[in-house]
């Protein structure tokens, strides 16, 4: 059973989400809050697998702070956020602040429950209009599957993932150090400065799949 907490301001929306999650017979609301100061006291004692956030009327920046807050201090999330407009979203401050899925308003039910089965998983769920607003360096890359090792591509793919370093190097049964090898030599071969870049490439170049 995957344990989901539902946050959002609007009582209706909470009540939705929340009827959409208990559809599946998988997902189980363990708790709902109004804002993330009630998500703050309460998750410790709830300890969701997933977090549902409706973005909905809330300071962006102060949101990602609170979060990044919260998985400093309290526990550890995996938060989906659902917003109005993707193009609206700094994604930078989304993945720092541990969000590990964004979806547009107009999702489907179907849509949502995917993603928070997905996320509980520990896959990264992204819209494909939220790829396309992913950040690129203006260069142009060769064949990345001409240029990347089998390796390299695995790795690449563990990014996709969600995966840090550390994890990486424990699935492979390979150092740190050695993780840092490859992710270095991605980043050249791919032209990109960042992980959110190196994944993008690998998704458009069909690479890797989220």
């Amino acid at each position: 059973m995957i344990r989901v907490m539902v946050v959002a301001t609007s009582s209706v929306v909470r009540a939705g989400l929340s009827a959409v999650v208990t559809s599946n017979p998988q997902l189980s609301v363990v708790g709902s809050a109004s804002d993330l100061d009630v998500l703050a006291e309460e998750v410790g004692q709830l300890q969701p697998d997933v977090v549902l956030l409706d973005l909905s009327g809330n300071p962006q920046q102060l949101v990602w702070e609170k979060l990044l807050l919260i998985q400093e201090e309290r526990y550890p999330l995996a938060i989906i956020i659902i917003v109005e407009e993707l193009d609206s979203i700094d994604l930078e401050a989304v993945f720092r602040s541990g969000v590990r899925g964004i979806l547009p308003s107009t999702s489907t039910e179907l849509e949502i429950v995917a993603a928070v089965e997905a996320i509980a998983f520990g896959l990264v769920v992204l819209h494909p209009d939220a790829i396309e607003l992913l950040p690129l360096r203006e260069k142009v890359v060769g064949n990345p599957v001409q240029t990347l090792t089998p390796r390299e591509i695995e790795v690449l793919g563990m990014l996709g993932s969600g995966l840090g370093n550390k994890a990486i190097a424990k699935r492979l049964h390979i150092s740190e150090h050695t993780v840092k090898f490859h992710l270095s030599s991605i980043f050249q071969k791919l032209g990109v400065s960042t992980r959110t870049e190196a994944v993008t490439v690998g998704v458009r170049s069909g690479l890797i799949m989220l």
